[in-house]
């Protein structure tokens, strides 16, 4: 059956999203469209570029998480870099546009001149991917044209609009990577690089600075939760996916496979009302195809 993905920000928590469509194809779903924000962003457009779940995970799981988020001499105020992720992706990506996809795909950023969400659907994809993930203050702010980009999460942290828009009649699956409504903020340690000896990263954890940036970063989350909750009200996915990655922070160094399991989980926790979308028929069959297996 033919559906839409909408694949939600939440830095490595995002690697749930691999066993999420690794699912939900094993159940006969064909993602025929995908929109993505921040680490949905990325996800979505190697997968639109042809790369299968195994292939994606296989090139996370490759990658040296210590080095992608280095900071280039001299570059723009953020608290880290994109050395090592833009070498990562001029390796993935090439030169590649939104024209090389092999099904529709667009990811979101929002632009800190005129306060609007920008949809990226065309020119090169490694522009597109490294603006949805600039998380403001933590990463570089992305220029592009007359445009000062930052991550899609600031304003759409699951884009179940966008998805609807490039399969208009599909069924939209969000994957929703933020608490839920209602959960208590976690306390949220200081983003330093973990290479440093254990015993600075204990004193700069223990600074007044630190415990600024613990109280300012769980009331934007809380802040960012609500708005994922109300836009997920007013864009009414057909089913909206919750993989249990909230004990992950955002920068972890993460087991990849171990994390895209937590998508499959998801995605099996949801399956009857995933199968509520299959027409009566082809519903029937799918069971009857489990049962012998």
């Amino acid at each position: 059956m033919d559906i839409s993905l909408a694949l939600g920000g939440g830095g490595a928590k995002g690697n749930a999203h691999i066993g999420v469509i690794r699912r939900l194809e094993a159940e006969g779903f064909r993602p025929r469209a995908v929109a993505g924000t921040s680490y949905g962003g990325l996800v979505a457009v190697l997968y639109a570029l042809g790369h299968g779940p195994d292939q994606i995970e296989e090139m996370f799981a490759s990658v040296d998480q210590r080095r992608l988020y280095t900071r280039a001499a001299g570059g723009a105020a953020s608290l880290f870099g994109f050395v090592g992720a833009r070498e990562w992706l001029e390796k993935v990506l090439i030169d590649k546009t939104f024209a090389d996809l092999r099904i529709p795909c667009a990811v979101t950023a929002v632009d800190l001149e005129s306060g609007r969400e920008i949809i990226l659907s065309s020119g090169r994809l490694q522009d597109a991917v490294l603006s949805t993930i600039a998380l403001p203050g933590v990463f570089p702010v992305v220029s592009l044209a007359d445009l000062e980009l930052v991550d899609g999460g600031v304003m759409d942290p699951v884009p179940v609009a966008v998805a609807r828009s490039l399969l208009p009649g599909a069924p939209v699956v969000a994957v929703v990577l933020s608490l839920p409504e209602g959960t208590p903020a976690r306390h949220l340690p200081l983003p330093v690089p973990r290479r440093l000896p254990r015993v600075i990263v204990d004193r700069l954890e223990r600074t007044r600075f630190a415990r600024v940036f613990d109280v300012f970063m769980r009331s934007v989350d809380i802040g960012s939760r609500q708005l994922a909750e109300l836009r997920l009200k007013l864009e009414a996915p057909e089913v909206i996916l919750r993989p249990a990655v909230e004990h992950i922070e955002l920068l972890d160094r993460v087991d990849v496979r171990a994390v895209a399991r937590l998508g499959e989980d998801a995605v099996a926790e949801a399956l009857p009302e995933l199968l509520r979308l299959m027409p009566w028929p082809r519903r029937v069959r799918h069971k009857l195809t489990k049962r012998r297996r």
